[in-house]
């Protein structure tokens, strides 16, 4: 077998060898029957999905009536841990649209891993190329009124939702929070851990809870 040969030449062993090809057949067999579900399950629930689009495990689509969404082509969904490359996934990929005028895009080339967009009555659009590292949470609602506080429980306080953007080519950080009416510009970064409660300019670095700007982009070139 061609395959054993080069592996035997390069010197690995049967150990590296095994690893190898359970890497090789959890990939392809976790991303073909994850594509599979996902498009069927788009199409039985009327969700647009373009070509090329690509799942590795289990993507949740929830979509209620009159809403919807909408996924670019050669878009990408990384839903199992076994296919995370930087960290565990906590959840599968979702995408959860509530209500009537209500939608989700997420634009061409897209690449999100354990993801989570909830839009309750506005737009979250995520732009295309963007990068949504392991464990985001992307929300346009509060899903509560905050005051008065005895009727948050049952009053959601539909009028202050707000729609988010995130740019072309931005990069969010794993286990990051976008919060409600929050547009993050064209090609920046957001670290780690950040909680987003406002606007990032486009190709900038924002980190921390809440994010702040801690470089812009022209001096991220120069300290380049």
């Amino acid at each position: 077998m061609e395959f054993l040969r080069k592996a035997k030449a390069r010197g690995l062993n049967s150990g590296n060898i095994v690893s190898w090809l359970c890497h090789l057949w959890l990939n392809g067999f976790g991303r073909f029957f994850g594509t599979i579900r996902l498009r069927l399950k788009a199409r039985i629930l009327g969700v647009h999905i373009g070509r090329d689009v690509t799942a590795h495990g289990p993507v949740g689509l929830l979509r209620w009536p009159g809403g919807e969404i909408s996924i670019g082509d050669k878009a990408s969904f990384i839903s199992s841990w076994r296919r995370a490359t930087a960290s565990a996934l906590a959840w599968p990929c979702r995408l959860r649209v509530f209500g009537p005028g209500a939608r989700i895009e997420i634009g061409p080339g897209a690449q999100l891993s354990g993801a989570s967009i909830t839009a309750r009555s506005t737009t979250i659009r995520i732009g295309k190329g963007v990068l949504l590292a392991p464990n985001c949470v992307i929300v346009d609602s509060d899903f509560h009124a905050p005051w008065p506080p005895e009727k948050r429980a049952e009053e959601p306080g539909c009028e202050r939702d707000r729609g988010v953007v995130i740019g072309d080519y931005a990069w969010i950080g794993m286990g990051s929070v976008i919060l409600k009416g929050v547009h993050v510009g064209e090609g920046a970064i957001i670290g780690a851990g950040s909680v987003v409660t406002r606007d990032v300019p486009p190709h900038c670095l924002a980190a921390g809870s809440p994010a702040i700007v801690r470089q812009s982009g022209a001096l991220a070139e120069k300290n380049d």
